[in-house]
């Protein structure tokens, strides 16, 4: 049965929600908010209502206004910073996916929500305004403001969202310190322990574009050997293949890899800890097989090639061909570096120019970490968590611009056979209800504890 979300619901219907966090959810996946085109408004509305029927504020903002974004505060006794709890509503489309349920009806089959956003990210927004609206229901002690913040646009890099915000609303955020966001915070099974990843820092958007400039002439002709645009491409390709690039072992990447070792049973810790020695950590990581994917992006700086786009006629070599290249960057790195590594591998005769960049920050603060890891350890024993680089991007990139320090946490224990990584932007999306309420119970204590530790 389809859920239709009510704008209309009484303040007590509401005062309850907060309760039923799987309830949300399902009412957050039935709006279909793929991106593109993204049309969060009548989501973020929804939002905006259930919060209003129970006293809590809302300011709405926007550069669009099909693209809103949602921002609410409760406030505290001012003995610490504000806590910012946000998440965007848009998710990935999902064209030429096959479905075993509708994507976009929010069902209880079996334990589980399924759904577009289950896991990225609505399942963890729900999770959020539970225990936000809970606070305030409840009249819980808070130690600093909380804000909550919705945002569209993630899913397309946030210049509708986070990106619009930060540069220009600012001073929305003035005096946070930390932010709990995405992406962590669920459980992964290694061997026979069970490691909660909490993303610390997250790797740097910086896109390129690659133009490659060769011989044209007539496609019955020979190609010129290699100095036609065709042939600098294969070679090019080829190139990015094979390369290996320089290793450069970062804080966040050696929190990571430490603790993740710690946590693991001998030899595999013993064999983890080699990663961090950058004579080593080239043969560690092919000694470890498909394993080893998970660690090679958070050791290099990564270039793919993406994007082609050359020739006009079928019957004509062109003498240009033009290459979007998806470059990250480790924390602390310069697109200059990107650069120069890049032309150390495709050479120095093809151009290259920075299309766009997202600096991050430099160095993770990992003030609220213990908290956080307590948390997760109290609410399972068999816990064990562990901070993490994120290969990918987030819209913490551009709080980082505001000395903001995201920390991926979204406490969800995971069955063994179901993995995260594999569900998210993909057919079947879905999230076992207990992890749902298990994560807000988790979110509702760190509101209840955050600003006890003086380290905050």
């Amino acid at each position: 049965m389809k859920l239709a979300p009510h704008l209309n619901r009484s303040r007590s219907e509401d005062q309850q929600i907060q309760r039923y966090p799987v309830q949300l959810l399902q009412q957050l996946i039935s709006f279909n908010t793929s991106n593109p085109p993204g049309h969060e408004a009548a989501c973020i509305d929804y939002i905006r209502t259930i919060l209003e029927n129970i006293g809590i504020p809302c300011c709405i903002i926007a550069s669009d206004n099909e693209r809103p974004n949602l921002i609410a505060r409760i406030k505290g006794s001012g003995k610490a910073p504000p806590l910012m709890l946000y998440g965007h509503v848009d998710v990935v489309g999902v064209d030429n996916q096959t479905w075993t349920q509708d994507p976009f009806e929010g069902q209880l089959i079996d334990g589980f929500v399924w759904g577009r956003g289950a896991l990225d990210m609505k399942g963890g927004l729900a999770m959020m305004i539970a225990a936000f609206m809970r606070a305030y229901v409840e009249g819980t002690y808070l130690a600093g403001d909380v804000i909550l913040l919705v945002v569209s646009d993630e899913e397309a890099g946030g210049e509708y969202g986070a990106k619009y915000l930060v540069e220009q609303h600012p001073h929305l955020f003035d005096g946070v310190k930390y932010a709990i966001g995405e992406f962590g915070g669920f459980s992964l099974y290694v061997g026979n322990r069970k490691l909660y990843p909490i993303m610390i820092a997250e790797k740097q958007v910086c896109w390129l574009r690659a133009t490659i400039r060769g011989d044209g002439g007539h496609g019955s002709l020979s190609g010129n050997g290699g100095t036609n645009s065709m042939a600098k491409l294969a070679d090019m390709l080829l190139r990015l293949q094979r390369a290996k690039w320089p290793v450069h072992v970062t804080p966040a990447a050696a929190h990571m890899i430490h603790a993740m070792a710690d946590a693991l049973s001998w030899p595999t810790g013993t064999v983890l800890r080699q990663l961090l020695r950058p004579r080593l950590t080239n043969q560690v990581l092919q000694a470890l097989g498909d394993k080893g994917r998970l660690f090679d992006p958070l050791l290099h700086n990564t270039v793919n090639a993406t994007i082609v786009q050359g020739g006009e006629k079928i019957n004509v070599m062109p003498s240009m061909i033009v290459v979007q290249l998806d470059g990250r960057l480790l924390p602390g790195f310069k697109p200059e570096q990107l650069i120069s590594e890049l032309h150390n591998i495709i050479g120095q005769d093809i151009e290259l120019e920075v299309i766009k960049y997202d600096p991050g920050a430099s160095l993770p603060d990992m003030g609220l970490f213990p908290l956080l890891s307590r948390l997760l350890k109290d609410a399972d024993p068999a816990a064990h968590p562990v901070p993490m680089l994120l290969p990918g991007g987030t819209d913490g990139r551009f709080f980082a611009q505001l000395g903001i320090q995201t920390y991926g946490y979204l406490p969800m224990p995971l069955p063994a056979e179901l993995q995260f990584t594999s569900l998210i932007h993909a057919a079947d999306e879905r999230v076992p209800a207990r992890a749902i309420e298990f994560g807000t119970d988790v979110l509702y204590s760190l509101l209840q504890q955050y600003g006890h530790d003086e380290s905050v």
